[in-house]
């Protein structure tokens, strides 16, 4: 069963990451917010101590490329706190520092946690050490995966790609990109497979980088592929279409990655809760969790009542990884945790910017940056409708075609 404490193994794993946003994030938030596309040097010195300690064992799989790898031995109660939770716990201190920085941590991509999550041991052993961002999203398939356009063509001992993706993170940035494609684009989400196309590959265009709202230190990229040709053992998983596991592999990778994204809006609302309970109480608004909610001022209300969502969105989120570490399915679960933790987060970081007046909306505090950045946690990884339906479909027992 699980447990509602921080497991003993991880807690150092949590100090060093809380450490690093303290630290090495926050002194240089600004700065990378305000130069968006300047590539922030200062991660790489982190990388390569992320990158030892994941080697060695002792980072308990620090960092998003560890999500759904090599499992933690179980404890007396036959708990598994695997590289799940140990990305999930480390993610949200690191987004207590900066969400925009903990999502350019070289080598920790979104297409590290697909290869973990899909490839076998010969590819996770060969893209081990590649940065890996994650391609999915194109100008006419957005939150429906199953309308992707982009095409893999088997010709001899190589994949042929040709399409256009658009909102990879880190597309131009890292070393290579997992790019979803289909097959047959008359057999929809069931012919949709998973490539890894390597950077430098002839064919693969970075077209732009976009501007953005908020994670301005993250490059967001529009990348093309026009004959791209990539070795016949770079598909993710069997080269066979099957109907009845359409889009599996994609699942599964979702099932790992969207309560790291739910992780991340823990962290970032926390660090805007924390920071506006101190600007308050240097006016006098002081949140004693004294008698109730009617007798307290509406400050302290509002604060009580965003630390109950804080909460449940944190135990919904810890679920959801505890699932996937001790292998039960946990699709409903990983779409509850994203769709509340994203919400919850975006509601929080914009409730604070309100209350704290013109020191939430300046840039004299970090409040409005926190605000900023954390939107797109509601919209990527499937937007907050899309996870709402997929919960929907699973309770009701519906399909796709029956429920949109």
């Amino acid at each position: 069963m699980i447990h509602l404490e921080i497991p003993k193994k991880l807690r150092p794993l949590i100090d060093q990451a809380r450490q690093v946003g303290e630290h090495c994030f926050r002194p240089i938030s600004r700065k990378y917010d305000t130069a968006e596309h300047a590539y922030p040097k200062e991660l790489d010195l982190l990388a390569s101590l992320l990158q030892g300690m994941n080697d060695s064992g002792t980072g308990a799989g620090a960092g998003a490329g560890a999500g759904g790898g090599k499992k933690r031995k179980t404890d007396e109660s036959g708990n598994r706190n695997g590289a799940n939770m140990a990305t999930a716990l480390a993610m949200a201190e690191l987004c207590w520092g900066d969400v925009g920085l903990a999502l350019t941590i070289p080598g920790q991509g979104l297409g590290n946690s697909a290869i973990s999550a899909v490839g076998n041991d010969e590819q996770r052993k060969r893209f081990g050490g590649l940065w890996a961002a994650m391609a999915i999203t194109e100008p006419e398939a957005g939150s429906d995966p199953s309308a992707v356009r982009t095409t893999a063509v088997l010709e001899g001992e190589e994949w042929v790609l040709n399409g256009e993706k658009i909102f990879v993170t880190s597309g131009e940035r890292a070393g290579a990109v997992v790019v979803w494609a289909t097959l047959d684009r008359k057999l929809g989400r069931k012919a949709i497979k998973s490539f890894v196309v390597e950077k430098g590959t002839p064919g693969m265009v970075v077209e732009r980088l976009d501007k953005k709202l908020g994670i301005r230190a993250s490059d967001t990229a529009t990348v093309s592929f026009t004959d791209c040709r990539i070795p016949k053992t770079n598909i993710l998983g069997s080269p066979e279409i099957q109907a009845q596991k359409g889009l599996s592999g994609a699942k599964k990778t979702f099932d790992n990655t969207r309560p790291l994204v739910a992780a991340m809006a823990v962290g970032v609302a926390r660090a805007s809760l924390e920071l506006t309970k101190k600007l308050l109480g240097r006016e006098g608004v002081a949140a004693k969790h004294e008698g109730t909610l009617f007798t307290s001022s509406a400050a302290e209300a509002e604060i009580y009542r965003m630390e109950a969502e804080l909460e449940a969105a944190r135990l919904l989120t810890m679920k959801a990884t505890w699932m996937a570490d001790n292998s039960i399915p946990n699709s409903v679960e990983a779409s509850m945790s994203k769709a509340k933790a994203a919400r919850v987060g975006n509601d929080i970081t914009l409730r604070c910017v309100e209350l704290c007046g013109a020191a939430g909306y300046t840039e004299k505090q970090l409040l409005e940056k926190w605000a900023r950045d954390s939107k797109i946690l509601d919209i990527f990884e499937g937007t907050q409708q899309i996870q709402m339906l997929i919960v929907a479909r699973r309770l009701l027992g519906k399909r796709s075609a029956e429920l949109r």
